[in-house]
């Protein structure tokens, strides 16, 4: 009998064991899902101050679907100020076997974590690469409401009542109370925030699903989303804004934050950890960290959760809009219900040898993230006919309408080179002029609309300017010049161009010189291409100073006049006299005034039909 005993009562109690441990399994796996909040005093909270090594608790994030499956969660311990000075995160081990084989998965940020029915925190961070065990970095909600400072007073003012238990302290520092941290304000928020490549502690990636775009569009550019934390795919995830989702938003949820719209789409994916019938939270940590934001809400459908010992990911559909993101700060992403995103529309037109298409789609407005997904759906659309037509030279039109300003006017000729096609520069040349705006120190342009025009020419059209002449140097004031210059156009014989221009009839006896240059050349002349170090235009000036550039398809003639011509405050002022100089000395010291020996004075161009480059100095000897 005691050996019956002894052989069964071991098996005995590891069958209880696995009944047991089955029986918590199910159930945490039929635990239901938290419905949304009424209201924040509503929701119960569990204070940091009273997480510690040892407790369990359960996650919510959506593996397939939209219905948000729980995942067991055990708390590790506290690491203070591991985000940041006074940020501290919670430190998990995700439990089960789903989080088991998935691991810490790209959209899983924000996920909320639940310990005995109170919110603790939002999962935002995954601690190493090529972990053996599914360990994660929350953050806690005291964190996380933070963002409401920003939206709402009176909401904050509640919020921080609630984060007291009954039974805590008078004295209890909710987190609340604390000054909020100077890197999560919108002044210092335009830079991107990432932890460094070789840190062990970083937020979780966000996918941003690519729809209509090539793998090699995103291999292009993914450099600029990574530096936001942004992981760009492409092939797993769709867009579908006119789809009706009857799925809630309830924590868990997947929710996107929408780039791009229209014929092309890129979103950003991440899960909810807090909603009520106004607004929700979600992320658990910034997508750009650039604090007042407008991006479209839209609810999210998981396809497919993908395993990866480097990048599981979850396959994402958006699917309807039902609000706006309008803040991103340091510990998540603020979203409103009903609230209308601001895009800029933008229509682009491809014609020439191409089956003519028109494009139509809308950016997010975004001193960083503009530019960067104009230079990704310019090149794109490109490509779709550049694959049938490589090489090709483009003539590139089109303008910029800006709410209280004339209209950014775009005319340029861009043909390709031994080392590139001209879809990248031309995706470039159109970026640049939205980076030139948005870098402008004395105001943030408001864009209401963007137009673009793309002919395309099969072929690379392209001359070299060899060399330039004049079949008279002895000259007079007023009189009629012909210059010769030598253009080797791309694969073809050299070429002499002709240009009659007229010097000026008060031009000073002695030597002057001509410069017989492509449009890039004589804009640095100009000084319409702005020096860094120079000090900050307005808005109205930037925009004065592009509408005058020069496109690259004609040959221009220049006269440097050796007379010292003067730059205040972004304004040319040609012939200055010496003694003005000395009195706007001070004005030079404090960088807003600058002299050039030369004044710069254009006396035509020679349309062609290629794009130029080169330059070239012709000496005059004007007679008295």
């Amino acid at each position: 009998m005691h050996i019956f005993l002894r052989k069964f009562f071991p098996s005995a109690c590891l069958l209880l064991t696995v009944a047991f441990g089955s029986f918590a399994v199910a159930q945490t796996s039929t635990a239901s899902v938290p419905a949304p909040a009424s209201s924040l005093i509503a929701q119960p909270i569990y204070p940091l101050s009273q997480v510690h090594a040892g407790l369990h608790g359960t996650a919510y994030t959506v593996f397939q679907g939209s219905k948000p499956e729980p995942i067991d969660v055990e708390i590790l311990g506290v690491l203070h100020d591991a985000i940041g000075p006074g940020k501290d995160m919670i430190l998990a081990r995700l439990a089960g076997s789903q989080a088991e084989y998935d691991g810490v998965v790209a959209g899983m940020s924000g996920s909320p974590v639940y310990i005995d029915g109170k919110l603790v925190g939002a999962i935002g961070f995954r601690i190493g690469q090529f972990t053996k065990q599914p360990i994660a970095g929350i953050t806690p909600i005291e964190q996380m409401l933070e963002v409401l400072k920003e939206s709402d007073r009176i909401e904050r003012k509640y919020a921080s009542k609630t984060l007291v238990p009954d039974n805590a302290p008078a004295s209890l520092d909710t987190g609340l109370s604390r000054t909020e941290n100077p890197t999560s304000t919108a002044s210092s928020a335009a830079l991107p925030w990432k932890s460094p490549a070789d840190s062990e502690v970083q937020p979780i990636d966000t996918p941003l699903v690519f729809d209509g775009f090539s793998s090699q569009a995103i291999g292009m550019f993914q450099q600029r989303f990574h530096a936001y934390g942004l992981m760009p795919v492409s092939g797993i995830g769709s867009a579908s804004p006119n789809e009706v989702d009857p799925a809630p938003v309830v924590p868990g949820s997947a929710i996107s934050a929408i780039l791009v719209s229209g014929d092309f789409s890129m979103a950003a994916t991440c899960t909810v950890t807090y909603v009520d019938p106004k607004r929700l939270l979600a992320c658990g940590h910034p997508i750009t960290r650039y604090g007042d934001i407008s991006l479209p809400m839209t609810k999210a459908q998981v396809v497919a959760t993908v395993a990866s010992p480097l990048s599981p990911i979850k396959i994402i559909n958006t699917t309807q809009t039902i609000g706006s993101f309008t803040q991103d700060r340091e510990s998540g992403i603020l979203g409103l219900f009903g609230e209308q995103a601001h895009m800029i529309p933008v229509t682009l037109e491809l014609g020439g040898i191409a089956q003519p298409h028109t494009y139509h789609f809308a950016i997010v407005e975004h001193p960083s993230l503009t530019s960067a997904a104009l230079l990704a759906t310019v090149f794109q659309a490109m490509e779709d006919t550049n694959g049938y037509n490589d090489p090709s030279t483009y003539r590139l039109r089109g303008t910029i309408d800006i709410a209280g300003y004339p209209p950014v006017r775009i005319d340029d000729w861009i043909a390709p080179t031994d080392q590139q096609s001209a879809s990248l520069p031309v995706a470039l040349a159109v970026a640049q002029r939205f980076e030139s705006l948005y870098r402008n120190e004395r105001e943030l342009p408001s864009i209401r609309a963007v137009s673009l025009t793309l002919d395309e020419s099969a072929g690379r059209h392209s001359a070299q300017l060899d060399d330039a002449r004049v079949l008279a140097s002895r000259v007079h004031a007023g009189d009629r010049v012909t210059v010769e210059a030598t253009l080797h156009p791309y694969r073809e014989p050299q070429r002499v161009v002709r240009l009659a221009v007229a010097l000026p009839i008060t031009l000073a006896t002695g030597p002057v010189r001509l410069l017989v240059s492509d449009g890039t050349t004589l804009d640095h002349t100009l000084h319409l291409i702005p020096n860094p170090a120079a000090p900050p235009l307005g808005l109205g000036e930037t925009i004065a100073r592009m509408n005058r550039l020069h496109p690259n398809d004609r040959l221009y003639v220049t006269l440097l006049a050796p007379v010292p011509q003067a730059t205040m405050e972004g304004h040319d002022l040609p012939a200055v006299p010496l003694t003005m100089a000395n009195i706007l000395q001070p004005a030079k010291d404090g960088g807003v005034f600058s002299m050039d020996g030369e004044t710069a004075i254009a006396l035509g161009s020679q349309p062609l039909d290629f794009a130029v480059s080169g330059s070239q100095i012709v000496t005059l000897d004007v007679q008295p």
